[in-house]
């Protein structure tokens, strides 16, 4: 067809393909002829696509420049312990990969209890086939190329979906494209959050559903949009479960709008979904399995009573736009990776402008729904009108308790919004280029003010600590034996998990207690950010912040003795950080001896004691001994 299509002359001769004995065929033949037919449809994409394709990598690799100039050394301080998580997941991944290992499971954090990888954000979709690249590179270069190139990839997945669904024009494709993947939400996550960033799958995955709507291959679009969502349950489930609203919304006031298309597609969207949920369920049906009733499940994940966003940050500017202000959006947001909404006074005036003006368009009407009902939706079981003291109850209330929505942080449903705004400006811009000359220079200028404010700085990027040299240049082998692990003081946490980057510089050469990851709490396996807490981790982690100790007695001795025999810890480390002195008196009475200075750290060698050499701790030994029995047959039973 390419041929055909360029006008070359063609003669078709029939060809047995095959390398037996005799044959000009060879096995690498086939390998050649694959790159051959790829090169050929390169050589087929219009230049204008490549173009815009370079232009989103350009962008993307701008705004992660920070890190780029060294991955492995820089970190993005507004990412808070996410980056240091992240780049775990991608290393554990790997030693999976490589080892043949569970990966869906792990205890080299969260010792002995460990990890249920599934039901934390480990990307398998990602993490799996990058798992090279963290071999050759480390897992931080794979982040980064994960977090860089899926933008960029997103961005242009967008794009082709716009220019084939919604307008004629490329520039006005291109520009709705850069808003929704590069709009003051997905930059927010991009410090940090690769399943919120990397999104390239959600316009496939809505293409394929509209192909269905047509009615013409049902069951083969049907079982690609069942792998496509497959896939995309391995990126990330709640981008996929916020995604699938956005849909259900569009559709909804689409169908009020046009009830003629309802009656001709309800059949085929109808049976292409099932055959898409046939194709779809057995793929998964184990790994969500494992991520709900497996080792270390949870119910749901604890976020606070109201996560939701305030109508001001709706109309405000995120940290890293243009106009933007640190303090404004830290008054207004979670935290710097949760700036949800941002998207500014003047784009919410601008859309509000096209869809008046657009109003007769279907799409337009159901656009609209979609976005001001996703805001709603944000704002949260209930919300506070701004400089009153009234509170109203939110939409969210209706799904705040119900399986999945529990667990979403529903601020995070204004991201909804960056798409849908995307697809009004293309629809915009598309009619503006139609337009007389006065008319389009009204409209660009007000696109310009628009956008202009929220135009994304890069990310900010400072050097990396340094690992300490007790764990980078091994020393640490010599006192964590077998079955044991390294306990970091505090234990590592959600609000300082710089262990883990220790335990990957190490090659994952040790076990940790503690650590970051989403994990069940107490009889009723509630989801926590962490590991369960136990009396001398709690105590370790307030003097941390508080820089003040209690009075050290017996019982206390008696429980840490409880605590390190649980943890099987080999050795205690202590680095240099804020309240270190207190941390190391206190360590010191619960030990019962001083630390020693070791590798730029201070140390506490319990192998010894955890191995039986002295009487009195024989007990502990034997303790020890059982709880790791006891999670050596359950970790077992799990594989």
């Amino acid at each position: 067809m390419y041929f055909r299509r360029s006008g070359w002359p063609v003669a078709e001769v029939p060809v047995r393909w095959s390398h037996q004995a005799g044959s000009k065929v060879r096995p690498f033949d086939y390998i050649r002829v694959l790159a051959e037919l790829v090169m050929l449809r390169a050589r087929a994409v219009p230049k204008g696509h490549l173009l815009v394709a370079v232009l989103f990598l350009v962008l993307s690799v701008a705004l992660y420049s920070g890190r780029w100039a060294a991955p492995a050394h820089r970190y993005l301080p507004d990412s808070l312990q996410d980056q240091n998580q992240w780049e775990w997941f991608f290393a554990v991944t790997a030693d999976s990969v490589r080892h043949l290992h569970n990966p869906l499971f792990t205890t080299l954090q969260g010792f002995p209890d460990g990890v249920n990888l599934m039901a934390n954000t480990a990307m398998l979709g990602l993490s799996v086939p990058l798992a090279p690249v963290t071999w050759l590179f480390g897992p931080a270069v794979a982040l980064n190329v994960a977090m860089t190139g899926g933008l960029a990839a997103t961005a242009f997945a967008w794009y082709r979906l716009i220019l084939k669904r919604l307008v004629r024009t490329r520039w006005a494709a291109a520009t709705g494209a850069l808003l929704a993947a590069f709009a003051p939400p997905m930059i927010s996550h991009a410090h940090a959050h690769p399943n919120f960033v990397v999104l390239f799958m959600i316009p496939l995955i809505i293409e394929r559903a509209l192909r269905l709507c047509e009615g013409r291959r049902v069951t083969r679009d049907g079982v690609v949009l069942g792998l496509f969502a497959t896939y995309q349950i391995f990126l990330g489930e709640e981008p996929l479960l916020l995604a699938v609203m956005g849909m259900v919304l569009f559709a909804l006031a689409y169908a009020v709008v046009r009830r003629d298309v309802v009656k001709t597609v309800w059949r085929p969207l109808l049976r292409g979904l099932g055959v898409a949920a046939a194709v779809a369920l057995p793929l998964v049906a184990f790994p969500l399995y494992w991520q709900f009733l497996g080792p270390q499940s949870y119910k749901s994940v604890l976020h606070g009573d109201n996560a939701g966003n305030s109508p001001l940050a709706l109309l405000s500017f995120a940290e890293r736009s243009l106009a933007g202000s640190r303090e404004r959006a830290a008054a207004l947001a979670l935290n710097p990776t949760e700036q949800n909404a941002f998207y500014g006074w003047p784009l919410v005036a601008l859309a509000f402008a096209i869809v008046v003006r657009l109003w007769r368009s279907a799409a337009v009407k159901a656009l609209a729904f979609t976005a001001v009902a996703a805001a709603l939706l944000s704002l949260g079981p209930k919300f506070r009108i701004p400089l009153t003291d009234v509170v109203l109850p939110g939409p969210w209330a209706l799904l705040a308790h119900r399986p999945l929505f529990e667990s979403v942080i529903e601020s995070r449903v204004a991201m909804v919004c960056a798409p849908a705004l995307g697809m009004l400006l293309a629809l915009a811009l598309d009619r503006l280029a139609a337009a007389r000359v006065p008319y389009r220079l009204v409209g660009f200028a007000a696109v310009a003010a628009a956008l202009v404010p929220i135009v994304p700085a890069p990310l900010r990027a400072v050097d990396r600590a340094d690992v300490p040299a007790f764990v980078a240049d091994g020393t640490w082998k010599r006192y964590v034996g077998p079955g044991e692990s390294l306990v970091p003081v505090p234990l590592p946490d959600p609000g300082n998990a710089e262990a883990l980057h220790w335990q990957t510089e190490a090659g994952l050469g040790f076990r940790l207690p503690g650590g970051y990851f989403n994990g069940p709490y107490g009889p009723d396996h509630v989801g926590i950010y962490g590991a369960s807490p136990r009396w001398t981790s709690n105590l370790l982690r307030d003097i941390r912040y508080s820089g003040r100790a209690p009075e050290i007695t017996d019982a206390w001795r008696a429980q840490a003795r409880r605590d390190f025999a649980y943890w099987h810890a080999g050795v205690l480390v202590l680095a240099p950080q804020q309240n270190d002195g207190v941390l190391r008196a206190t360590v010191d009475q619960l030990v019962g001896r001083a630390g020693t200075w070791t590798g730029g750290v201070w140390i506490w060698d319990l192998s010894n004691v955890q191995r039986g050499a002295e009487p009195a701790p024989r007990a502990l030994r034997c303790l020890s001994a059982v709880h790791y029995g006891l999670h050596h047959r359950r970790s077992r039973l799990g594989l």
